[in-house]
């Protein structure tokens, strides 16, 4: 694994910090109704994300996700003023303001998108390591998915599959605990999701989703065997998610106790107390970097909200191949 430095830390702190207020500007715009439809916030799953890229080749490997998907492409290199344009519905967005919440996806920086069907993106992760593999390439694909979706039939098939295959992709759970509002102990005889992989005679196991340096462990590890032709793994990141599963979540299956108790440990508290503790940097220079934060989030806010809709007729074009498609009740 590459060395967790002074600088990783401060890195992390800084990126990770960004992703939190980042989304938590997301919240209050979606109140004010300019972020419509569905809005699943990462808040407290961070350290995943973090981890993962200290990890990652981010000159070849791929990343593709759930719909709780905002933050991954920031970190992949997208520009966080097009990922909240996207959610405004806005044509400098990176769809064009098509794709919205669930959606986002850079070819260009290799994040193949959120996908809001459950479960859907597992597959397809299988199937771009299977195109790497065939064309040669030593590039390897980081596949996320949450608690619920290893409930999906899909899950088990494209496992069968990435061991037969040999395939250079890592499987990554989120476990956070809850698939929507239900438990992982309500969903199956057993609470050890990463244990699953046993059946197919995978490499598995479970991570600390909750520390960043646990994360780059757990997946240097799994990157450098599928980097060598030695296939799959799959992982389980013990996470835990602080807001709702969306935005309209009640939360009534948990209690604000059970969520204060993770709070203690927030991986942004954790990596900022373990940069003051080794002395990487100062209160008052941390306070910078709280402060330009805010200033970068806002600027990402105003970029979106002074961003024009998208033309109708580019919507069309999105949907209808044949110009003169006959179904059309009003022309664009």
């Amino acid at each position: 694994m590459k060395e967790v430095t002074k600088e990783t830390y401060l890195s992390w702190y800084e990126n990770m910090l960004f992703w939190r207020k980042f989304e938590d500007k997301l919240a209050a715009v979606y109140i004010q109704q300019k972020v419509r439809g569905f809005l699943h916030l990462y808040n407290g799953q961070e350290a995943v994300l973090a981890g993962s890229l200290h990890a990652m080749d981010l000159t070849k490997d791929r990343m593709i996700t759930a719909y709780r998907n905002h933050v991954q492409p920031i970190g992949m290199g997208v520009d966080p003023r097009q990922v909240m344009a996207e959610l405004f519905g806005k044509a400098t967005g990176t769809s064009q303001g098509l794709g919205g919440s669930m959606h986002i996806f850079s070819k260009e920086h290799r994040f193949h998108g959120g996908h809001g069907i459950v479960g859907g993106q597992i597959p397809l992760g299988a199937g771009m390591a299977f195109g790497d593999k065939y064309h040669g390439s030593d590039a390897v694909t980081l596949c996320y998915m949450g608690d619920g979706a290893v409930r999906q039939g899909s899950l088990h098939e494209t496992l069968n599959l990435a061991m037969l295959w040999k395939l250079p992709v890592v499987f990554i759970v989120e476990n956070n605990g809850y698939a929507m509002g239900t438990s992982v102990e309500r969903t199956a005889n057993h609470t050890d999701i990463w244990k699953l992989g046993l059946g197919y005679e995978m490499p598995c196991g479970p991570i600390d989703g909750m520390d960043p340096v646990k994360v780059a462990e757990g997946i240097s590890e799994a990157i450098n065997r599928a980097r060598k032709g030695d296939g799959p793994t799959f992982l389980e990141a013990k996470t835990y998610r602080y807001r709702g599963h969306s935005m309209s979540d009640a939360q009534h299956y948990r209690t604000k106790d059970e969520v204060n108790e993770y709070r203690k440990i927030d991986p942004i508290t954790q990596v900022r107390e373990h940069i003051l503790k080794s002395e990487y940097t100062t209160e008052d220079q941390l306070g910078k970097i709280d402060a330009d934060v805010k200033v970068r989030v806002q600027e990402c806010a105003d970029f979106a909200e002074s961003s024009p809709y998208p033309e109708k007729s580019v919507m069309y074009d999105a949907v209808y191949e044949q110009s003169d498609y006959p179904f059309l009740a009003h022309k664009p």
